[in-house]
């Protein structure tokens, strides 16, 4: 099944690299794809909720990226001086450090206005909803993070794990999958959300690991990954592939 998840990164791969973005940007193209990094793990998370329910994975491909657009704006935008301040993002510089403050906030604004055009592109509005929702609850947790004493488990679910429950639901909503079907998935990618965000805490030794102990946060992520595997058994669906991501994510080491 790792093959599978193979499969689609390089799916996501393909149609970044052939996004043509709109003319306007002009020469705030080459700061917008250099943002585009990562290792794809919310895209991929929508293709395989797509191709779970037997949806055709190219027709998901506009939600992928959108979701994917929209986790880049938010980490230009967190990288830049008044926020986390950080220069360097995966082994390069950042978007700020290489190009300059202000033209960072405006590849934001572009990706994020990217990923809405991505979205609306569905004969339904229920895509960009969901990630104009999910956007919303990201913004409002960083604002959350910068006051402080916010409850942990708030904070995540809304810096962290409103971007995971879109990238399952913009597979489901772009595949015209009826709400009434929605729940499971949703108790799924709140599962996975958190998941993602234990582990994060582990590796950076900060969150979880400073407010229960690392011992305690390693447990607290298999708990969140045995409930994730138990909502997807619930899935009336070919969930093997995101069983295989589940597995990765709870024992991923970067």
């Amino acid at each position: 099944m790792q093959q599978r998840v193979e499969q689609l990164r390089a799916l996501v791969e393909a149609y970044l690299a052939e996004l043509a973005l709109t003319p306007e940007l002009g020469t705030l193209e080459p700061a917008v794809r250099h943002a585009l990094g990562g290792k794809r793990i919310r895209p991929v998370l929508c293709l395989a909720t797509g191709d779970a329910i037997g949806a055709r994975v190219e027709d998901l491909l506009p939600a992928a990226a959108a979701v994917e657009l929209v986790h880049s704006f938010s980490l230009v935008h967190d990288d830049l001086p008044a926020l986390d301040d950080d220069r360097e993002r995966r082994g390069a510089p950042s978007v700020w450090a290489h190009y300059g403050e202000a033209t960072a906030i405006l590849a934001g604004d572009a990706l994020v206005a990217e990923a809405f055009r991505l979205a609306l592109t569905y004969p339904t509005p229920a895509v960009a909803r969901e990630l104009v929702d999910a956007t919303l609850a990201m913004i409002g947790g960083q604002q959350m993070d910068l006051e402080g004493g916010a409850p942990l488990d708030r904070l995540h679910s809304l810096k962290t794990g409103a971007l995971f429950s879109a990238s399952v639901m913009c597979g489901l909503w772009a595949a015209e999958v009826p709400s009434s079907q929605h729940g499971p998935w949703r108790a799924f990618a709140g599962e996975l959300g958190l998941l993602f965000q234990i582990v994060d805490d582990v590796l950076d030794g900060d969150g979880y690991v400073l407010d229960v102990g690392e011992d305690a946060a390693r447990r607290l992520a298999d708990e969140a990954a045995e409930r994730a595997h138990a909502r997807l058994a619930e899935i009336d669906a070919d969930t093997v592939v995101l069983e295989e991501i589940v597995g990765a994510l709870a024992v991923r080491s970067t």
